[in-house]
Protein backbone atom coordinates (compact mmCIF):
# COMPACT_ATOMS: atom_id res chain seq x y z
CA UNK A 1 0.00 0.00 0.00
CA UNK A 2 1.31 3.42 -1.21
CA UNK A 3 0.34 5.94 1.33
CA UNK A 4 1.58 9.24 0.51
CA UNK A 5 4.11 9.89 -2.68
CA UNK A 6 6.45 12.90 -1.89
CA UNK A 7 8.64 13.87 -5.23
CA UNK A 8 9.18 16.10 -7.68
CA UNK A 9 6.02 17.88 -9.70
CA UNK A 10 6.70 17.29 -13.23
CA UNK A 11 3.65 17.16 -15.04
CA UNK A 12 -0.10 18.47 -14.31
CA UNK A 13 -3.02 17.35 -17.00
CA UNK A 14 -6.59 17.97 -16.44
CA UNK A 15 -7.27 15.16 -14.12
CA UNK A 16 -3.94 13.86 -13.31
CA UNK A 17 -0.47 15.03 -12.54
CA UNK A 18 3.05 13.22 -12.79
CA UNK A 19 5.43 13.03 -9.44
CA UNK A 20 9.04 11.74 -9.74
CA UNK A 21 10.87 10.07 -6.53
CA UNK A 22 13.74 7.98 -6.98
CA UNK A 23 13.04 7.78 -10.89
CA UNK A 24 10.25 6.48 -11.02
CA UNK A 25 7.21 8.94 -12.22
CA UNK A 26 3.94 8.02 -10.51
CA UNK A 27 0.53 9.00 -12.67
CA UNK A 28 -2.25 10.65 -10.11
CA UNK A 29 -5.52 11.33 -10.23
CA UNK A 30 -6.73 14.24 -8.73
CA UNK A 31 -9.70 16.30 -8.27
CA UNK A 32 -10.29 20.15 -9.46
CA UNK A 33 -9.59 21.64 -6.20
CA UNK A 34 -6.13 19.50 -5.05
CA UNK A 35 -5.08 20.44 -8.86
CA UNK A 36 -6.15 24.52 -8.15
CA UNK A 37 -4.15 24.32 -4.85
CA UNK A 38 -0.42 22.48 -6.37
CA UNK A 39 2.77 23.96 -6.28
CA UNK A 40 4.45 25.30 -9.61
CA UNK A 41 6.46 22.81 -11.73
CA UNK A 42 9.68 21.11 -10.77
CA UNK A 43 8.46 21.86 -6.79
CA UNK A 44 8.46 18.81 -4.35
CA UNK A 45 4.86 17.60 -3.66
CA UNK A 46 3.55 15.52 -1.41
CA UNK A 47 0.55 13.30 -2.12
CA UNK A 48 -1.62 11.32 0.04
CA UNK A 49 -2.90 8.64 -2.10
CA UNK A 50 -5.46 5.64 -2.64
CA UNK A 51 -4.41 2.91 -4.65
CA UNK A 52 -7.57 1.28 -6.73
CA UNK A 53 -6.70 -2.00 -7.74
CA UNK A 54 -8.58 -3.81 -10.98
CA UNK A 55 -8.61 -6.91 -13.14
CA UNK A 56 -7.57 -3.86 -16.15
CA UNK A 57 -5.00 -2.61 -13.78
CA UNK A 58 -3.69 -0.12 -10.95
CA UNK A 59 -4.77 3.39 -10.49
CA UNK A 60 -3.37 5.97 -7.90
CA UNK A 61 -5.88 8.84 -6.49
CA UNK A 62 -4.19 11.73 -4.73
CA UNK A 63 -4.86 14.10 -2.07
CA UNK A 64 -3.08 17.58 -0.84
CA UNK A 65 -4.63 16.53 2.68
CA UNK A 66 -5.56 13.61 5.07
CA UNK A 67 -9.26 15.38 5.46
CA UNK A 68 -9.42 14.53 1.97
CA UNK A 69 -8.24 11.30 1.02
CA UNK A 70 -9.86 10.36 4.50
CA UNK A 71 -13.21 11.37 2.92
CA UNK A 72 -13.17 9.99 -0.39
CA UNK A 73 -12.07 6.12 1.65
CA UNK A 74 -15.84 7.41 3.54
CA UNK A 75 -16.95 8.30 0.38
CA UNK A 76 -16.52 4.78 -1.71
CA UNK A 77 -17.76 2.94 0.67
CA UNK A 78 -21.44 3.96 -0.34
CA UNK A 79 -23.04 1.23 -2.76
CA UNK A 80 -22.80 2.97 -6.50
CA UNK A 81 -20.08 5.49 -5.54
CA UNK A 82 -16.56 4.43 -6.90
CA UNK A 83 -13.40 6.22 -6.92
CA UNK A 84 -14.38 8.62 -9.38
CA UNK A 85 -17.40 9.70 -8.10
CA UNK A 86 -15.93 10.51 -5.06
CA UNK A 87 -13.34 12.83 -6.80
CA UNK A 88 -16.12 14.37 -8.85
CA UNK A 89 -17.58 15.34 -5.39
CA UNK A 90 -14.41 16.79 -3.84
CA UNK A 91 -13.52 18.80 -6.79
CA UNK A 92 -17.02 20.67 -5.64
CA UNK A 93 -17.19 20.37 -1.97
CA UNK A 94 -14.13 20.12 1.01
CA UNK A 95 -14.88 17.20 3.47
CA UNK A 96 -16.53 19.91 5.63
CA UNK A 97 -19.26 20.91 3.22
CA UNK A 98 -19.80 17.03 2.72
CA UNK A 99 -20.40 16.89 6.40
CA UNK A 100 -22.28 19.57 6.46
CA UNK A 101 -24.65 18.32 3.74
CA UNK A 102 -24.62 14.63 4.94
CA UNK A 103 -25.59 16.42 8.84
CA UNK A 104 -28.71 18.34 7.09
CA UNK A 105 -29.15 15.44 4.58
CA UNK A 106 -29.28 17.99 1.99
CA UNK A 107 -29.05 16.00 -1.31
CA UNK A 108 -29.14 18.95 -3.98
CA UNK A 109 -25.63 19.89 -2.32
CA UNK A 110 -24.23 16.89 -2.63
CA UNK A 111 -25.75 16.32 -6.11
CA UNK A 112 -23.35 18.73 -7.76
CA UNK A 113 -20.93 16.54 -8.43
CA UNK A 114 -20.46 15.33 -11.49
CA UNK A 115 -22.44 11.70 -12.60
CA UNK A 116 -23.89 12.27 -8.65
CA UNK A 117 -27.61 12.23 -8.83
CA UNK A 118 -30.26 12.72 -6.72
CA UNK A 119 -30.78 9.13 -6.04
CA UNK A 120 -27.23 8.32 -5.60
CA UNK A 121 -26.91 11.20 -3.09
CA UNK A 122 -29.52 10.57 -0.76
CA UNK A 123 -27.52 7.02 -0.89
CA UNK A 124 -24.63 8.99 -0.03
CA UNK A 125 -27.13 10.21 3.29
CA UNK A 126 -28.59 7.38 4.35
CA UNK A 127 -25.23 4.99 4.12
CA UNK A 128 -23.41 7.67 6.08
CA UNK A 129 -25.11 9.90 8.34
CA UNK A 130 -24.53 7.06 11.25
CA UNK A 131 -21.20 7.29 10.39
CA UNK A 132 -19.81 11.03 10.24
CA UNK A 133 -20.07 11.38 14.14
CA UNK A 134 -16.60 10.13 14.19
CA UNK A 135 -15.39 12.25 11.39
CA UNK A 136 -13.11 15.13 12.26
CA UNK A 137 -12.18 18.04 10.04
CA UNK A 138 -9.01 19.90 10.53
CA UNK A 139 -8.64 21.40 7.26
CA UNK A 140 -7.12 25.08 7.74
CA UNK A 141 -10.01 26.63 4.71
CA UNK A 142 -12.80 25.65 6.70
CA UNK A 143 -14.23 28.63 8.63
CA UNK A 144 -16.69 26.59 10.30
CA UNK A 145 -17.36 24.24 13.33
CA UNK A 146 -19.39 21.50 12.49
CA UNK A 147 -21.61 19.32 15.31
CA UNK A 148 -22.39 16.82 13.10
CA UNK A 149 -23.96 14.92 16.08
CA UNK A 150 -26.34 17.59 16.25
CA UNK A 151 -26.94 17.21 20.24
CA UNK A 152 -29.83 18.04 21.77
CA UNK A 153 -30.30 21.66 23.46
CA UNK A 154 -31.86 24.96 23.05
CA UNK A 155 -29.40 26.39 21.23
CA UNK A 156 -29.59 23.73 18.25
CA UNK A 157 -33.47 23.85 18.50
CA UNK A 158 -32.78 27.61 17.64
CA UNK A 159 -30.49 26.80 14.85
CA UNK A 160 -32.56 24.43 13.66
CA UNK A 161 -35.57 26.60 13.17
CA UNK A 162 -33.60 29.53 11.85
CA UNK A 163 -31.86 26.56 8.90
CA UNK A 164 -35.78 25.98 8.46
CA UNK A 165 -36.97 29.51 8.34
CA UNK A 166 -33.60 30.27 5.74
CA UNK A 167 -34.71 27.08 3.86
CA UNK A 168 -38.44 28.28 3.39
CA UNK A 169 -37.03 31.65 1.51
CA UNK A 170 -35.26 29.32 -0.92
CA UNK A 171 -31.90 28.97 0.55
CA UNK A 172 -30.60 25.38 0.14
CA UNK A 173 -30.08 23.75 4.15
CA UNK A 174 -25.95 23.98 3.03
CA UNK A 175 -25.97 27.83 2.93
CA UNK A 176 -28.36 28.52 5.63
CA UNK A 177 -26.96 26.29 7.82
CA UNK A 178 -23.29 27.90 7.02
CA UNK A 179 -24.89 31.29 7.47
CA UNK A 180 -26.39 30.12 11.16
CA UNK A 181 -23.32 28.92 12.01
CA UNK A 182 -21.34 32.01 11.32
CA UNK A 183 -23.20 34.25 12.92
CA UNK A 184 -24.64 32.33 16.21
CA UNK A 185 -24.21 33.40 19.39
CA UNK A 186 -25.25 32.12 22.87
CA UNK A 187 -28.50 33.35 23.65
CA UNK A 188 -29.62 34.79 19.73
CA UNK A 189 -33.04 33.29 19.05
CA UNK A 190 -34.14 31.95 15.70
CA UNK A 191 -35.55 34.93 14.65
CA UNK A 192 -32.42 37.25 15.64
CA UNK A 193 -30.44 34.41 13.84
CA UNK A 194 -32.43 34.52 10.68
CA UNK A 195 -32.12 38.20 10.44
CA UNK A 196 -28.38 38.53 10.86
CA UNK A 197 -28.05 35.26 8.59
CA UNK A 198 -30.03 36.85 5.78
CA UNK A 199 -27.20 40.16 5.64
CA UNK A 200 -24.58 37.15 4.92
CA UNK A 201 -26.90 35.57 2.57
Amino acid sequence: MINYIKGQLVYIGENNIIVENNGIGYSIFISNRTSSKLPHLNNEVKIFTYMNVKEDGISLYGFLSLDELNMFNLLITVNGIGPKGALALLSELRPSDILMAISYEDKNALAIGKGIGKKTAERIILDLKDKIGSFSVSEKESSISIDVRQKESSASDEKNDAIAGLVALGFSKIEAAKAVESVYTIGMDSSKIISIALKVL
